[in-house]
Order: C-alpha cells, then sequence, then structure tokens
C-alpha cells in the first residue's frame, strides 16, 4: 500500500513524511507551497458526502472521494490502494448502509474522526419494493404498512432485511439511505459535519462554523424553492426506475411509485408493470423517471407500453458529463423543474 510512496522518495521526501504522520497533518502549518501536508486530509465515500466535506471544509480540507464520478456507488468495490488510503485519512465522512464494502473498510481503519452521516439525522423506512411513499392510494396489503413513514419499522426490519433490494442497508435493516434528497435532512446531516470537523481541526473551528452556516441557508433556500414550486400540481404522483426519492416525496407531500424497488437495474415483473399502469391512469401520471448512472432501458420499456413519457431525476450519487448541473444545488434544481413538468405545476 505504501510502495506509491516510495517511487519519488527523492523528490518529495518531506511529502511521504507527511504522509506517514498522517493523523497530525492537520495541526502542520509549514507546508505553504501547495501541498496537502498544512490540510485536513478527509475522505468521502461518495458525492454527496464529498459535497458536504468540500462545501464546509473549503481551504483547509484535501477531499478524495472513493466513488468515481460515473460509478454507481452501491457496486463499488475498493481497491487496496483505496482502503490504505482511508487509514491514512485524518477525517472520514461516509453514509452507513449504501455501500457495504466501504462501511468494512472503515470500520478496520482505525480513523479516529469517523462520521456516519446516518447519525446525523432520523433515517425512515419508505418500503423496499415499490414505493418510498405511499400515501394510501394503493390502499391495502403489506405496503400500506410498511410505509407508516417509519413508524412500523421495526415489526418489518427482519422482513426488509431478507428480501433484499439491491443494496441492503446494514443494521438500519431496511431503513432507507438517501437522506441527502431531502434539503431539510441533509441540512441536519452538514450541521453535524461542521460541528465534527470543529472538534477534529479547532484551528480552523470558526471558518467551519461559517461555511456550514452559509450551506444550511442555501440548503433552506432550496427547500422553499421545492416548497414553493410542488405546493399546486396536477398530480402528486411520479414514477421512478430508482426508489431513491421517498424522503423527498414525503418533505413536499408526493408519491412516490417505484417501478421495481431499490435497485435501479432491476427489471419489473409484467404484474408490476401492469400495477403502474393502473396508477398511472389512476392519479395521471405522465412521466416515467430514470437516472443518469443506470441504465434508461428499463424506463423506456415502461412508458412506451404505459404510454408515458420519459424523463431524468437525478439521485445525484454522483456527477457526470450527463449531470444536470455542476454540482448539488444545480441538479437539485433541474430535478425541481423536471417533476414540476412531470406532475403539472400551476
Amino acid at each position: 500500500m505504501n510502495v506509491r510512496r516510495l517511487i519519488p522518495t527523492t523528490a518529495v521526501a518531506g511529502a511521504v513524511a507527511l504522509g506517514l504522520t498522517a493523523l497530525s497533518a492537520c495541526s502542520t502549518s509549514d507546508a505553504a507551497d501547495g501541498s496537502n501536508g498544512d490540510k485536513l486530509k478527509v475522505t468521502a465515500s461518495f458525492y454527496p458526502m464529498q459535497f458536504l466535506a468540500e462545501k464546509i471544509g473549503g481551504e483547509h480540507v484535501a477531499v478524495t472521494s472513493l466513488t468515481k464520478p460515473g460509478v454507481e456507488p452501491h457496486d463499488l468495490e475498493l481497491t487496496p490502494r483505496q482502503i490504505g488510503s482511508i487509514s491514512e485519512s485524518d477525517y472520514v465522512l461516509y453514509l452507513k448502509g449504501i455501500q457495504p464494502a466501504v462501511d468494512d473498510a472503515i470500520l478496520q481503519s482505525g480513523v479516529k474522526n469517523t462520521v456516519d452521516a446516518a447519525t446525523l439525522t432520523t433515517l425512515e423506512n419508505h418500503g423496499s419494493e415499490v414505493s418510498g411513499h405511499d400515501h394510501g392510494h394503493e390502499g391495502e396489503g403489506e405496503e400500506e404498512h410498511a410505509d407508516e413513514h417509519g413508524h412500523e419499522e421495526d415489526a418489518h426490519e427482519e422482513e426488509a432485511h431478507e428480501e433484499g433490494d439491491g443494496h441492503n442497508h446494514g443494521e438500519e435493516g431496511g431503513a432507507d439511505p438517501h437522506i441527502w434528497l431531502d434539503p431539510v435532512k441533509y441540512a441536519e446531516v452538514a450541521k453535524g459535519v461542521g460541528k465534527s470537523l470543529e472538534k477534529a481541526d479547532p484551528d480552523h473551528a470558526a471558518d467551519y462554523k461559517k461555511n456550514t452556516e452559509a450551506l444550511v441557508g442555501e440548503l433552506g433556500e432550496l427547500n422553499t424553492a421545492y416548497e414553493t414550486g410542488l405546493k399546486n400540481t396536477a398530480t402528486k404522483t411520479f414514477i421512478t426506475t430508482h426508489s431513491a426519492f421517498g424522503y423527498l416525496a414525503e418533505r413536499y407531500g408526493l408519491t412516490q411509485q417505484g417501478i421495481a424497488g431499490i435497485d435501479p437495474e432491476a427489471e419489473p415483473s409484467p404484474a408490476r408493470i401492469q400495477e403502474i399502469h393502473t396508477i398511472a391512469e389512476k392519479e395521471k401520471a405522465t412521466t416515467v423517471f430514470f437516472e443518469t448512472l443506470a441504465s434508461d432501458k428499463t424506463a423506456k420499456t415502461l412508458a412506451k407500453d404505459t404510454g408515458l413519457k420519459t424523463g431524468v431525476l437525478d439521485p445525484l450519487e454522483g456527477i457526470t458529463e450527463k449531470s444536470q448541473g455542476a454540482d448539488y444545488i444545480e441538479v437539485m434544481k433541474s430535478n425541481l423543474a423536471a417533476l414540476q413538468k412531470a406532475l403539472g405545476a400551476k
């Protein structure tokens, strides 16, 4: 794991020394030559965590994401080099339950400042099979009970764990991990990240506090835009190939109908396709949404079979050249515009 450090020893001996004493790197102040020696070495598990670390850490952090742009985070397998880089970090920010390989590596890393974003807000169980948030439109069966905003989560934890949903959520037992798609919950996480960075690097606590307040303000404005933009719509139901939008749906009074559960690549059953067709007619849904990091095959097939349109609703698990925006805020605004169009916002 340290082979990469041995090659350039003569050229960057100072940097190597700093790297080997990574846990104290955050307190060094003599590396003003543009290296990362004077910055807190932060490892983020995937884009939503990277965005928080960069926005709140600002100039005081050097952030590395374990998930490269364009890679489906749920399927991530870590290289030995990546596993080594986690152990050398000053601070690790991740979301337990999204990436099992990352969870395991972080557990074994021994890094003191390790923050699980899932502990900074409240996770809920939105049901694993078909619906992120169902206000009783289908009105019967287990799905209705499994979707009571987590109130019956305990009773269904074992069942959800056994069913599997494309990326099981570990010890959360079926809790929906997609908290970043709700600006309010994401702001709660941001506040927790800010406080943890203040403790990890007290020399720059004032800046972390200021940056956190600025980001929370941006997320507040985003929440207001969603509340206003989705207040009056022709329908409240949207259909998606990836059941990632349960928190967003719940926040803004919408109903998410997932085609095939929480796995974006899963093929829907013929019965589910017929069910979606019935729901679309009843709820006047117009659009089947797919995401940027997964195939649009399922969405296009379903749209053709049901006479619906297709559109992009980005779960923001990574930013690529295909993303409808350069960062979290921009893509969320694009998602809002897509939802307004599909739902018939007035």
